[in-house]
């Protein structure tokens, strides 16, 4: 099954038995093990993901971490699990502080079913990083995450692309946290920014404050500006289009066959098109980005190929 299927089972089966999962036990069976099997590795297999993974670590004899994802003859995953629900924090990593310095595995992994942060050691060799590189929420993923989920599954797992992309995606997800909060919370230096060049007088306490909630509003502005702007260039682009298309008479009109009767293209589904289009135009021209509907999604493709998709819109479905 196809790994992005195999995450949607798993999103179902957490939201139906969460509140039944309340013991670190039980979070390894109800969801670390179907995440790590969705991964491609073999959870019956002790050769292959080994549990209770034990080693010495200094003076400290049997020190276990719950799991160890071997890949061939070298370790390529070390994971930590917590109970569902409770909160990822570097007091719950102490295991894998440790055995990430005498362990050839160069990617940790710290769970507690819902969120799993990836770590390494970019910063320091041989020591694991205080903060993940990379982190996938199974209540909060979109497409970008499955696709960079699939550089851990066993088929594809190769450890030198994983650390040469890593540092973009800690340090990319990082800034773009900053920015986030920044434009919800403004710190004083953001505020300090943008007001010391459109204000000439001294920025008081009482000057910082009015630019604070200013500044907060005028980033909401800009982004909502900045989308809308697209939305209607694409919109009156599309409408040009049809102005100039030929009139039904010019050509026979295609009779539709049963199934394609069948299909109904909702306006939900235009608007997540236009939406996508209106993303897409920062990277490719708009018109090359088209909509294919079928009976159970609704199909945004480069070209118009299936072997180029976007993304599917599966608002016809719970």
């Amino acid at each position: 099954m196809e790994l992005s299927n195999q995450i949607r089972e798993l999103v179902d089966r957490s939201r139906n038995q969460r509140e039944n999962i309340d013991t670190e036990e039980a979070t390894k069976t109800a969801l670390v093990m179907p995440f790590i099997r969705a991964l491609g590795y073999d959870v019956f297999n002790p050769s292959e993901v080994i549990p209770e993974f034990t080693a010495d670590v200094g003076t400290k004899k049997g020190e276990k971490v719950d799991y160890a994802l071997a890949h061939g003859d070298e370790l390529a995953m070390l994971i930590e699990c917590k109970p569902c629900g409770d909160p990822l924090n570097l007091d719950h990593a102490s295991q894998l502080y440790r055995y990430f310095s005498v362990c050839n595995a160069r990617i940790a992994v710290l769970t507690n079913g819902i969120v799993y942060n990836f770590y390494s050691d970019l910063e320091q060799s041989n020591k694991m990083d205080d903060r993940p590189f990379y982190q996938f929420d199974i209540d909060n993923y979109d497409e970008r995450d499955i696709n960079e989920l699939r550089k851990f599954h066993k088929s594809n797992f190769d450890i030198t692309t994983i650390l040469s992309q890593a540092s973009d995606l800690k340090y990319i997800s990082a800034i773009k946290k900053l920015i986030a909060q920044e434009m919800e919370t403004p710190s004083e230096g953001f505020v300090k920014f943008f007001g010391s060049q459109v204000y000439d007088g001294r920025l008081s306490q009482n000057t910082r404050e009015y630019f604070s909630d200013v500044t907060r509003r005028a980033c909401t502005d800009f982004l909502r500006e900045h989308v809308n702007q697209r939305i209607t260039s694409l919109l009156d682009k599309e409408n040009r289009s049809e102005q100039n298309a030929p009139e039904a008479g010019d050509e026979p009109e295609k009779q539709p066959t049963s199934t394609e009767s069948e299909i109904v293209t909702t306006q939900e589904e235009v608007d997540g098109y236009n939406i996508v289009r209106a993303i897409g135009a920062a990277v490719v021209t708009p018109d090359r980005i088209a909509m294919r509907d079928v009976k159970s999604y609704c199909g945004i493709l480069l070209d118009d190929k299936n072997t180029k998709p976007i993304c599917r819109l599966h608002f016809n479905t719970s």
